[in-house]
């Protein structure tokens, strides 16, 4: 007889083959499935789709891919070298987030873990290089595959499907696992960069916080030693007096800005509220109000520039509108006028001011103060002669960035 070749397996087939084309037809429609999924899980990972949810549908999609009973998500724990189901589908009730196995060389997951292989088990029942865990024997698991979950760095832990029914897991079955593994573990590193940088940030706002808190306690503890330093001559303490105003108004600025999430603006309104009641305190004879039409955001230097000014606007008035300890009404106001203007008046009752003052000739180191302060906050000055009293008013570009809240 002549020799011959090895022979093949004898497969039942209908006429022209048919049990073969079938088998083929459906392996392909299968694999086109398998590409689906990796396309869908792709997406719904882009989408943002919360660390939770993303590993349930990760499970889900897997085990739909692989027409498998189970599969699960194991995430490995070093301080007791398991790895610990966080994800599962098909398992009994209660297992997920309790049940583990070991992450020793000698369980198939493990392994995968320990080698960064993929390991295929396709008869666990007379498996001689892992023992079975008792998990999978538990539910009948006839055969098994697992991939590495990569993470930022080591290893997140496996991703595992398992079966009951008799077959084989291929090497194209282990192709489109490692691919749905490797979009989970771009989600996983790409969740820990955005651990890490939310808590770099919480850190930079806290330190932000505590230094602007820190120079507002220095800058009060000077303010009150210039207070202690008055002594008994009058004309000394109202100096100091008002040296310590000016600082009390940058205090003010950085305790808002140790209060608020945002450094580089200040809302103007509630910050000259705050000064004008520290001024109420310093100017005994006087009744300082404020009034504001609405919230105005300005940047923080040229916000504590304008308090500075209201601050020495009001000790003037004080002073001269109501000399020699005469009891009078001081009202700051805030407000918005046309093509984007911010308007800051100090407006008094009291003696008004003489026929010749004018604001350009400004000769006092408070009115020097005021022109230079206003410069800075890129406004400018005038004055209004009342039939009683005077109101100075200020006046500066509010941006559209800088007025909304």
């Amino acid at each position: 007889m002549p020799l011959t070749g090895p022979t093949k397996p004898v497969e039942e087939t209908g006429p022209d083959g048919e049990g073969q084309a079938e088998a083929s037809e459906r392996a392909l429609q299968l694999r086109i499935r398998q590409q689906e999924i990796l396309a869908e899980l792709g997406v719904t990972a882009l989408r943002g789709t919360p660390f939770a949810d993303l590993l349930n549908e990760t499970v889900r999609l897997s085990a739909e891919g692989l027409e498998a009973e189970f599969c699960k998500v194991l995430e490995y724990v070093p301080s007791e070298n398991r790895l610990v189901m966080r994800a599962g589908v098909g398992w009994h009730h209660g297992l997920v987030g309790t049940a583990s196995v070991g992450a020793d060389l000698a369980s198939p997951s493990g392994f995968a873990l320990r080698t960064r292989k993929p390991v295929i088990s396709n008869h666990l029942e007379s498996e001689e290089r892992f023992r079975t865990p008792d998990l999978l024997a538990a539910h009948g698991v006839r055969r098994a595959m697992n991939v590495i979950l990569r993470g930022d760095g080591a290893p997140y832990g496996v991703l595992e499907v398992d079966s009951r029914s008799e077959g084989e897991f291929s090497e194209h079955d282990i192709a489109f696992l490692q691919g749905a593994a490797n979009i989970l573990g771009m989600a996983i590193e790409r969740q820990r960069q955005e651990r890490a940088l939310k808590a770099a940030l919480e850190y930079q706002q806290v330190l932000v916080k505590e230094i602007n808190h820190r120079v507002k306690n220095s800058l009060q503890l000077v303010a009150s030693m210039l207070s202690l330093q008055a002594g008994d001559d009058p004309e000394v303490g109202r100096r100091l007096q008002e040296a310590s105003s000016r600082i009390m108004a940058i205090g003010r600025a950085h305790e808002r800005l140790y209060r608020s999430p945002q450094v580089e603006k200040i809302e103007l309104a509630g910050y000259l509220s705050d000064i004008c009641r520290d001024l109420q305190e310093v100017t005994p004879n006087c009744d300082v109000s404020f009034d504001a039409s609405e919230p105005l955001f300005l940047n923080t230097d040229r916000a504590i520039s304008v308090a500075l000014v209201v601050t020495e606007l009001v000790a003037n008035a004080a002073k001269y509108a109501y000399p020699n300890g005469t009891h009078g009404a001081i009202c700051v106001r805030l407000g918005r006028v046309d093509g984007g203007v911010a308007r800051v008046s100090v407006n008094d009752e009291g003696v008004g001011l003489p026929p010749d003052f004018e604001i350009d000739k400004k000769v006092g180191l408070g009115m020097r103060l005021i022109g230079a302060l206003a410069r800075a906050a890129k406004g400018q000055v005038r004055i209004e002669r009342r039939a009683h009293g005077t109101e100075f008013v200020l006046e500066i570009p509010s941006s559209t960035d800088e007025a909304a809240k």
